[in-house]
């Protein structure tokens, strides 16, 4: 058996230790007997008789030890700002990584908690890179005024805001990219006063989260869509506390606990004694929370007013505010950003396939020069690819297809084109469409790649036209492979998939060849462009090619390939954006 110590941390004071006694006599009672524990509790100030209390709850699996953070704190002191904040036991979490660095990762979970399911099997995930292990906040979820703030004010998606009080923490990741640093710079840069040390954690974490189901942290808030009894940590968030409320929903399950430890007669004296007005109190501060923020939401200076104004480019910020424009118009065909004037493409202007030795000399120069251009943007960190998914159904491909992609980044093809060469596909030559004023109007440097790169032109005129799907066809016969762009439009670091326009399935059905869909994710990387926003680290999804059933007239194979490919964008963007897919558009209805 795996005897490695697990580690896990509360924080706390004085007056809420006897609550962390519950939680933790709840998790040893229901923890594998074949694991060791070490419970670290953080504090400035617990007197001894409440240690002796916690220290009965020892046994041969689980040993505890307190820990004053007063001394940390002290040796930090010149980096804090002149706040309160770091006297608040909530913040200590923040200090695990550091304060232990032998640790590489350790459980970190809130004293209100009753824990049901076996705590060593969240410490046994894998999390690889991610920073933090958490599951879904579902008040920003299901209560639109909290959902707005954290998109507002932080900047974190509604569905991808997490609740701090139950974390896996990965300590490596949280030293290799200086969490604390950041934590305590922001500190200096904004008070957030809504959800606090939780904002900040996101705010960090964002784009780097391992994300839990909902059961190792399930809110005794709003809907819970599951039996209470598959649970494995409930969670009494905000004042919804058995201690205060006899009618608490699954208090019975908390009071089922606490009736087992020393400190029960302690805590059902704190409940007959809480009062009406105290109560009413309770009532109040919710209800100014929610005015808070809804208040931070609308302040012309809120955090990410404040980061647009002081650090972004201005065009990019413009681009973002014309991109939810345009969901909300469902403009999702045109372009955001100002292409340069194209000259018409006309048919004597281009040859497809049949290049002169200059034009295959040019070809052959053109991607020498992209090969040294992509390793240069590698090497600076201005694209960063994280893995490629699904490589073995590019590799599967044994004729011509038509590779389908999200257009975000004027680089984007890049990408592609690295899948392209990892499945090893020497045979077949990668093509790419672009449009007709990026082949006759695009100057300099990437002028002269978009001419001699395989490149595939549409163009506006009639006979042009004619030629460029001549070439498709043959291309595709031929058993070479060609990249479009369904979504006819790109947006700048846009994530959702846009619905599809029919070209690219057309190519498809009618040359009988299948559509392999690929989709990017993004997440944010920890460096900073000269734009003012974070370069965004890419992950390729390659899916399974869509075949054409041959018994089906072409346009309902166009129809049905194209549909297969919106399912596995959705798929993928559901799965590793943990969003659902929905636009803003009028109706703003989710997405089939």
């Amino acid at each position: 058996m795996d005897k490695k110590v697990i580690p896990i941390f509360y924080a706390c004071d004085d007056n809420f230790v006897k609550y962390t006694i519950v939680s933790l006599y709840s998790i040893i009672k229901n923890a594998s007997k074949d694991r060791l524990y070490k419970v670290y509790i953080l504090h400035t100030g617990i007197t001894e008789g409440m240690m002796e209390k916690v220290y009965e709850l020892k046994n041969e699996n689980f040993d505890v030890e307190f820990t004053d953070v007063s001394d940390y704190l002290y040796s930090i002191s010149d980096k804090l700002p002149i706040r309160d904040y770091y006297s608040k036991t909530t913040y200590y979490r923040m200090f695990i990584a550091e304060m232990f660095p032998e640790l590489d990762k350790a459980i970190y979970i809130d004293s209100d908690t009753v824990v049901q399911g076996d705590i060593s099997r969240l410490y046994d995930k894998n999390i690889k890179d991610a920073y933090v292990a958490a599951a879904h906040e579902q008040a920003m979820v299901q209560v639109d005024e909290y959902g707005t703030y954290v998109e507002k004010v932080i900047g974190v998606s509604r569905y991808n805001f997490f609740n701090a009080g139950l974390l896996l923490i990965n300590c490596e990741q949280f030293r290799l990219h200086f969490v604390l640093d950041k934590f305590i710079e922001y500190l200096h840069v904004y008070n957030f006063v809504v959800t606090q040390d939780e904002d900040y954690l996101n705010l960090i974490c964002k784009d780097h989260v391992y994300w839990l189901d909902g059961r190792w942290n399930t809110e005794i808030f709003g809907d819970i869509p599951y039996p209470i009894s598959e649970a494995h940590v409930l969670h009494y968030i905000m004042t919804s506390k058995p201690w205060h409320y006899e009618d608490c929903r699954h208090g019975d399950i908390f009071w089922s606990y606490a009736k087992e430890t020393s400190v029960y007669e302690e805590i059902l004296e704190v409940l007959n004694a809480y009062t009406d007005e105290q109560r009413e109190r309770d009532r109040i501060s919710c209800d100014n929370l929610l005015a808070l923020a809804v208040k931070e939401t609308n302040r012309e200076d809120n955090f990410l007013n404040q980061i647009n104004k002081a650090k972004r480019s201005r065009d990019r910020v413009e681009i973002l505010y014309k991109i939810e424009q345009y969901e909300r118009e469902g403009r999702f065909d045109e372009d955001v950003e100002n292409d340069p004037p194209a000259r018409v493409l006309m048919p004597d202007d281009i040859e497809y396939i049949k290049k002169s030795t200059a034009d295959r000399l040019a070809t052959k120069f053109a991607y020498m020069m992209a090969r040294n251009f992509v390793n240069g943007l590698i090497a600076d960190k201005k694209m960063i690819i994280k893995e490629i998914k699904g490589i073995e159904n590019f590799k599967a491909l044994n004729s011509g297809a038509v590779i389908t992609c999200n257009h975000f980044n004027a680089f984007d093809s890049f990408a592609i084109q690295l899948a392209y060469e990892a499945a090893e596909q020497p045979d077949r030559t990668f093509y790419r469409v672009v449009r007709e004023g990026n082949y006759t109007s695009f100057p300099g440097f990437y002028g002269f790649l978009m001419r001699h790169c395989n490149t595939l032109p549409l163009s506006s005129n009639r006979k042009t036209l004619v030629k460029f799907t001549e070439a498709i066809n043959q291309v595709l016969n031929d058993g070479h492979f060609v990249l479009v762009y369904p979504e006819q439009s790109m947006w700048w670091n846009y994530r959702k998939p846009k619905p599809l326009k029919s070209g690219a399935y057309l190519f498809a059905a009618r040359n009988n060849v299948p559509v392999l869909p690929c989709f990017i994710t993004m997440q944010d990387s920890d460096i900073m462009g000269e734009d003012g926003f974070f370069v965004q680290e890419y992950t390729i999804h390659i899916g399974e090619a869509i075949y054409p059933d041959e018994s089906l007239k072409y346009r309902e194979n166009m129809k049905i390939m194209m549909d297969k490919n919106a399912q596995v964008w959705k798929d993928i963007y559901e799965r590793e954006y943990h969003i659902p897919l929905t636009y803003t558009t009028v109706e703003n209805k989710e997405t089939t």
